[in-house]
């Protein structure tokens, strides 16, 4: 969907940014990439440093800068998993069949408090 705004136009996203920029990209990196947004969206509600995120995950500073600059190299996804349980998420994973040929992979953030 998309619309004119003065002479801008606006594109909706799908939610998966390298798709509306037809940008091939491991789905394994979308993974990382909510994940780590999740995470900053949590240092930043709370208020916390990246010090006291580390310690909470039980890792140095370094490697909570570098979730927060988006450097996701050195992580997996199951190591991101575990930082989100450490930090007092619920994972909740759910599959399902489709009919398509080949399956997708989304993932469902919880919606930011308003008010």
């Amino acid at each position: 969907m998309s619309e004119q705004i003065d002479d801008v136009q606006v594109v909706r996203s799908s939610g998966d940014i390298y798709n509306d920029l037809n940008v091939p990209h491991d789905v394994k990196d979308g993974l990382k990439n909510a994940i780590a947004r999740e995470i900053c969206s949590l240092i930043e509600d709370k208020r916390l440093t990246q010090k006291q995120v580390a310690d909470i995950l039980g890792t140095d500073q370094a490697k909570v800068s570098k979730i927060t600059r988006g450097r996701l190299t050195d992580f997996s996804v199951d190591r991101l998993v575990n930082f989100l349980t450490a930090l007092g998420y619920n994972i909740d994973i759910h599959l399902e069949r489709t009919m398509e040929k080949q399956g997708r992979v989304k993932l469902h953030t919880p919606m930011a408090a308003v008010g």
